[in-house]
């Protein structure tokens, strides 16, 4: 009876367009709706106030749309960086700390945004050279720079 009523309650049911098993498998598309949580949890990052969605009115459809293509291309920035990160973090079994300062080779884009916090440039311009220089950069942001490729690294080559 135990093992019965435990066998009813693992059943879920999936309702799917694509009904060839060669097209999908049981397996992949078992896969694929539990990786869902991943878009849920990136449109909870458009609904957070820090992204500051809420503060912008538009009452024209199309702009409406326009802002819905501008938020979902910021999600999927925000998405890209923080797999590259997490990709990178793994290929070189580095950590970074999280926000209670533990190690994490999973960090969200969300807390390295936060950890940036606080990183000024400092512009200098005379007449005969113009310069930029990154203050307050930490080895912890140094790093986050490096993994995420020579391009972002080129702002760690200007700290002071």
């Amino acid at each position: 009876m135990v093992e019965q009523e435990a066998l009813r309650k693992a059943c879920w049911i999936v309702g799917t367009n694509i009904l060839s098993p060669t097209e999908l498998s049981d397996q992949a598309l078992a896969t694929t709706y539990k990786e869902q949580g991943g878009v849920e949890r990136g449109f909870r990052f458009l609904k957070d106030p820090l992204f500051l969605a809420s503060s912008v009115f538009v009452k024209k459809p199309e702009r409406i749309m326009a802002l819905s293509l501008i938020m979902v291309l910021c999600l999927l920035v925000y998405r890209l960086a923080e797999l590259r990160l997490r990709v990178r973090l793994a290929e070189t079994a580095q950590t970074i700390p999280d926000q209670v300062q533990k190690s994490t080779s999973r960090p969200t884009m969300r807390w390295v945004f936060q950890c940036f916090e606080g990183i000024e440039l400092l512009h200098i311009h005379t007449s005969f050279t113009s310069r930029t220089l990154v203050l307050r950069l930490q080895p912890v942001h140094q790093l986050i720079l490096f993994l995420l490729g020579p391009h972002y690294e080129q702002f760690s080559l200007s700290s002071s």
